[in-house]
């Protein structure tokens, strides 16, 4: 007995507990970083070819972390590869020089920390006990996620490595549920993030094949409410939007189309907003290190 657990505990080790490797650049891992609001997780940061303390860099706070840097310690061998497209940026003076700051998902709640807790008590019954007893485990703590990122997470950050700390240098970025909590984070701080990107966002909310049509009458409808009065200014915010249409993706489009037409509503323009569609593309960390490069440069060109 004492074996196996020993022999579990190492390939738990050896899953989760890795440093990424990167091509471009060098990661700052910090292992079990604890929260007074949510599970302790880790935290990868980017630093670019030659990082100086003695200039300062704008910051991109990306979710799900241990999917960005390295597919060989992923569970589906795909990644980001946000340090080689990152590079590549800021070598060729596309953007302005940033760091990246990568943090991990805790895996059974990431959906609970993820999903904009703020409309649940808009949804109706019975849809909000599936939502939150199935999807959500009976916790939601978005706002408690986004309470350890802006009181605990940036403040070190902000200590630790020589960052800009203004609005105007902070992003928030992440794909389907994480595109989510992005758009989420720049209307619950806009004097904190100045840009998102929200990359193949999961704008139904919900998985389609437990709700049906439902889940945008029920949920996704009450989002698009949210959105309509609590949307970051247009004079002081950059936001992205993309999609495909393979595999998940395959379900955005009608979808982002109606947050499309509020973004118009509330006076977001092409300076300060882009929906990108990409025709044959999936919902796959391979379809995002792709286009990485555009939300980059929107969001932060020099």
């Amino acid at each position: 007995m004492k074996i196996s657990i020993v022999v579990a505990l190492f390939f738990t080790c050896f899953l989760y507990c890795q440093v990424s490797k990167v091509s471009s650049g060098k990661i700052e891992h910090f292992e079990n970083f604890k929260s007074n609001f949510v599970d302790a997780r880790n935290i990868d940061v980017w630093l670019p070819d030659g990082y100086s303390d003695k200039e300062k860099y704008a910051v991109l706070y990306m979710h799900d972390g241990q999917m960005l840097f390295d597919a060989d310690i992923t569970w589906n061998k795909q990644s980001w590869e946000v340090d080689e497209v990152a590079g590549k940026l800021i070598t060729e003076n596309k953007t302005q020089k940033f760091i990246v700051v990568g943090i991990w998902n805790n895996g059974e709640y990431r959906h609970s920390e993820y999903f904009p807790q703020r409309i649940i008590k808009d949804i109706p019954e019975p849809t909000k006990k599936i939502l939150v007893e199935e999807q959500l485990k009976n916790k939601p703590q978005s706002d408690n996620y986004l309470k350890f990122l802006i009181t605990e997470v940036k403040p070190f950050i902000d200590k630790t490595f020589a960052t800009k700390t203004d609005r105007k240098n902070t992003f928030v970025a992440g794909s389907s549920m994480g595109g989510l909590i992005s758009l989420y984070a720049i209307c619950e701080y806009p004097k904190v993030f100045g840009g998102a990107a929200c990359i193949s966002t999961h704008t139904p909310m919900i998985m389609k094949e437990k709700l049906g049509a439902v889940a945008d009458a029920d949920i996704a409808s009450k989002f698009r409410d949210y959105l309509k009065t609590q949307l970051p200014n247009p004079k002081n915010h950059k936001i992205y939007f993309d999609y495909g249409d393979k595999t998940l993706d395959s379900f955005y489009k009608p979808f982002q189309e109606k947050i499309d037409a509020i973004m118009i509503e509330k006076g977001f323009t092409s300076k300060n907003w882009i929906t990108k569609f990409f025709p044959g593309k999936d919902h796959s960390e391979n379809a995002w290190h792709e286009r990485l490069h555009i939300p980059l440069e929107f969001l932060m060109k020099n």
